[in-house]
Parts: structure tokens; C-alpha cells; sequence
């Protein structure tokens, strides 16, 4: 959500009039972007309340290359469910991916459903869009953009990713009113030195991956952060002073563009793959659900800035294993960290003028200032 509104303000300033639609619960978080253009106003849609969905509100973000994959997936969907690979020849590199490995909504789709074939027709009639709008750029999906151009039979396809990042990062504490600051712990750690570790805002981790994860970080000899939810702050101790753990929020950005920050312990949700690359950090990825999978092959197979360290969302892992992982990869000048920084110079070039970002963003201007509705015809 956050990186649709910052697509909001970026278009507010060009003069058009936006009408952003928002459930009730959602609705403090557009305060600021309100309060800072007249051009800018709510539409509060109750969000409706049904027995098979979980309580809260939430956006989930995901990149062109699982969009391209869940597409064809909805449209095989029969095909699709009844093999335990897929091989996905249409999309570019033809990849495969067994069926523990499929986005989400693939392996829980109930064939018959009326509820689940209207969110699969919503799904394939994103193909039939007036446009897309994707938070990527080009060095990094540039091929996918390209297929997805092919999918939906015209140009309107804008790779317009991390305009909203490249804001300056301000310092602050890691917890509000929790009296620590992880920025000014980060000062006295070396370069490169650091790992990050942090899995999201919906993920829970059983108390047997915490404890495995907590072994594997103790025993690598590497300084740590741990990202923990408040609820599970004490099924975890940094025992050796090498490591802290931030019970609750923290400031994510801020971390990873810490220059004693060299790896990052991700899921490999879309966000997170993305703050990563603007900070140039590699990912020790553990991909758990939805595009995550998808999201780690992407960066493992084909940009080599990211080690899979483990996968599953019930998988304990191994902590002897799990140390040594860790240990090598933040250990020198690994290949991975060093293309980690190579892709976000590609991805800073890509928001500067004549960047490709930049330009995507400026055709994407020019096209919604023609933009002519179709009436239907009666």
C-alpha cells in the first residue's frame, strides 16, 4: 500500500485529480498524503466481513514475473493443480516450479467454488486492463515486462520500481519509545558485518524455528539484528553481545542502507526484495508462500544476489547448517554481494533523468493525460 501511495503523491504533483479507494481501518495511514494535496481525496469503502477471510486489511505486492506466472496459472488452473511440476513454457527462461512452490492462491483455489472462480476471473481479467502499473525497473524484469506487454496485446505496461525509495533515510529509534537506537548500534559495527533478519508483518515463526534460527545466528559468529514480533520477544536471547533483538517495529530502510549491514534473512516478499536492492544488500532468502518463491528464483537463478538458506513455512532448519551458511555468505567479497551492489546501481541509474524508471514514469504521465474513457455503448 505504502508504495501505491507514494505513486499517488508522484502523480498529485503533475495535476491530476486522484480518488483513492480505502477500507475504514486502512484510512489514518493516507493522513499525511491527504493533508499534502488538494488533488488527493478518499473514496471509504467498508471492507466486508466473511467467514472464510481472517480479520484486518491488507495489500500484498508482488513483481512481473509471478503476475506473468499467477496469469497463466489461473487460466490452466485444472492443468496446473494436477502435476507436481509445472513448467511454465510461455514466460521467458521457461521456468519450473513444483507444486509446494506455486503462488498461494494457486494451492488453495477449491474448484467448484463460486467465491474462488470469481477471484480467478478477476485475476485473468487484469490481462484486459487499460494499463499496468508495476513496482519494478527494467535491469531487474525487464524481460518480464516485455512478456507481459505480449499478454495483454498493447504498450501500457510501466515499469515505473523504486522512485519512492530513493527519499533520504532519517534516523531514528527502533522501537518508538523503546529508548534504543539500532542506527547508532550499527555505527560501531564494521562494514559489510552486520546480517538483518526479518520476515514480514504476517509471517509467525513456530518456536522451533525460532530456536533453530536462533542457534544458526549464535553460532555463525556474525553480528545480528532479529526483527521479532512482540508476541514471541521472549522465545528468543542474544546471548553472545554480537546480536540484538528488536521486539516489534523497526526501521527497515534505514537498516539495510547501513554500511555495517551486508545480508539480509528475508522471506522475499516484493518490498523487501526491493528495499534490498536500493541498499545494494545480499538476501539470505527463505521463501515461505505466495510470490516468494517466485521472487527467490529471481533472484538466486537469475541475478545471483540472493542465497537460499532455506524454504517452507513449516521447515525447521538445521542450526549447524543454517551457521555455516551464514558464516560463508557474509564471509569476504562473495559474488553475491558484489552483484548485490551492481544491481542497485543499475537500479539508482534507472530513477535518474533518462532512466529507464524515469522515462517509464514520464510515458506513463503522457498516456493518462490523453486517457479517454469508453462509454458503453448501449
Amino acid at each position: 500500500m505504502l508504495a501505491l501511495l507514494d505513486l499517488t503523491r508522484h502523480l498529485a504533483t503533475h495535476g491530476f485529480t486522484i480518488t483513492i479507494v480505502v477500507t475504514p481501518k486502512n484510512l489514518p495511514i493516507l493522513t499525511p498524503l491527504l493533508s499534502s494535496s488538494p488533488n488527493i481525496q478518499p473514496l471509504v469503502l467498508p471492507f466486508p466481513p466473511h467467514p472464510s477471510l481472517p480479520n484486518g486489511e491488507n495489500i500484498r505486492d508482488i513483481g512481473n514475473k509471478a503476475n506473468a506466472l499467477l496469469d497463466y496459472a489461473c487460466r490452466n488452473i485444472s492443468l496446473v493443480r494436477s502435476q507436481d511440476t509445472t513448467v511454465f513454457h510461455d514466460l521467458p527462461n521457461s521456468p519450473s516450479l513444483s507444486s509446494d512452490h506455486l503462488p498461494t492462491l494457486v494451492r488453495s483455489y477449491r474448484e467448484s467454488d463460486p467465491e474462488w472462480e470469481l477471484v480467478f476471473d478477476l485475476l485473468i481479467a487484469n490481462a484486459s486492463s487499460w494499463g499496468w502499473v508495476v513496482n519494478t525497473f527494467d535491469a531487474l524484469e525487464g524481460q518480464y515486462i516485455e512478456h507481459l506487454k505480449k499478454l495483454t496485446g498493447h504498450e501500457r505496461v510501466f515499469g515505473v520500481g523504486l522512485i519512492s525509495l530513493l527519499e533520504p533515510v532519517t534516523r531514528g529509534l527502533s522501537e518508538p519509545g523503546s529508548g534504543f537506537d539500532v542506527l547508532t548500534w550499527l555505527d560501531g559495527r564494521p562494514d559489510g558485518s552486520v546480517v538483518y533478519v526479518c520476515f514480514g508483518s504476517q509471517k509467525f515463526l513456530t518456536s522451533d524455528q525460532m530456536e533453530g534460527l536462533a542457534i544458526g545466528l549464535e553460532d555463525s559468529g556474525v553480528h545480528y539484528v532479529w526483527v521479532v514480533k512482540p508476541e514471541q520477544g521472549d522465545l528468543v536471547r542474544a546471548g553472545s553481545g554480537r546480536g540484538v533483538v528488536i521486539k516489534g517495529w523497526a526501521p527497515q530502510v534505514a537498516i539495510l542502507s547501513h554500511r555495517a549491514v551486508g545480508g539480509f534473512v528475508s522471506h522475499c516478499g516484493w518490498n523487501s526484495v526491493l528495499e534490498s536492492i536500493l541498499a545494494g544488500v545480499m538476501i539470505l532468502a527463505w521463501p515461505m508462500e505466495a510470490d516468494q518463491y517466485v521472487n527467490a528464483r529471481l533472484l538466486v537463478e537469475e541475478h545471483g544476489v540472493a542465497v537460499r538458506i532455506c524454504e517452507g513455512p513449516d521447515t525447521v532448519p538445521d542450526p549447524a547448517r543454517l551457521a555455516r551458511m551464514i558464516a560463508e555468505s557474509m564471509g569476504g567479497d562473495k559474488s553475491e554481494k558484489l552483484k548485490a551492489k551492481e544491481l542497485k546501481n543499475k537500479a539508482t541509474e534507472a530513477v535518474k533523468d533518462g532512466g529507464s524508471s524515469s522515462m517509464e514514469m514520464d510515458r506513463f504521465v503522457k498516456e493518462l493525460s490523453k486517457f479517454q474513457p469508453k462509454m458503453n455503448e448501449k
